[in-house]
């Protein structure tokens, strides 16, 4: 919800560091695996209850998933980095709270419906940006992707807070992991209403929908 406003505060940044990276000759793909494997240390972190590295070992991997998507918008776009990114996002998404059930096995039943919420959030965005390509649907609200990507009450920005607060309040998590579920749930329940609203629409023979639906529509859904 609050991505296309963050976004206008950390582009510049990421661009000028992006730039730096490809001086040193990195490519979007090693990023994006740097950052997973970091991410999966601080998930390891959690694991053995060392909440400030894993807080910090968390917004390293946030950090080099917005670097990424700037290394590779100086380069020709490749569908495998689109394809790494959203798989080792949803790859660590899962680790964190799976990691607080490994830690406090109190934490499993909270930790299981995160998880199984996060299926919801995945399975909507992903069929959602399916079926937007089939139909050339575009956008570039949330920067350029190498998808299609519907808007959402709980997007990158939302899970950035929740997982820092995880580690803060790490006795809190349970409530926390309730709270972050519900509002997921949210989130696929107006992505399905958007769906529908969509996708009723006959394509026409080349592929396309008779009509389109704007980023706006899919924001106000969520709201």
């Amino acid at each position: 919800m609050f991505d296309p406003m963050v976004r206008r505060w950390v582009d510049a940044p990421l661009q000028r560091g992006a730039k730096l990276l490809v001086r040193l000759g990195l490519s979007a793909n090693a990023v994006t695996l740097m950052g997973f494997a970091v991410g999966m240390l601080g998930c390891g972190a959690i694991v053995y209850q060392q909440f400030e590295w894993a807080l910090a070992l968390i917004l390293a991997n946030r950090l080099a998933d917005g670097l990424d998507g700037a290394v590779a918008r100086q380069a020709p776009a490749s569908d495998l980095g689109g394809y790494l990114d959203i798989v080792l996002d949803l790859i660590f998404y899962s680790g964190v709270p799976f990691a607080f059930a490994l830690a406090e096995p109190d934490y499993a039943l909270p930790a299981a419906f995160l998880i199984y919420s996060f299926i919801g959030t995945g399975g909507s965005f992903l069929a959602f940006a399916v079926l937007a390509a089939q139909r050339g649907m575009t956008t570039d609200r949330r920067g350029q992707k190498a998808f299609y990507y519907a808007a959402g009450l709980m997007e990158g920005t939302e899970t950035i807070v929740f997982f820092v607060l995880f580690c803060l309040l790490p006795s809190d998590f349970a409530v926390l992991a309730y709270l972050f579920g519900s509002l997921c749930w949210l989130t696929t329940a107006a992505r399905i209403g958007v769906a529908v609203q969509t996708f009723t629409v006959p394509r026409l023979p080349n592929g396309s929908s008779k009509a389109t639906i704007s980023d706006r529509t899919l924001d106000s859904a969520s709201e």
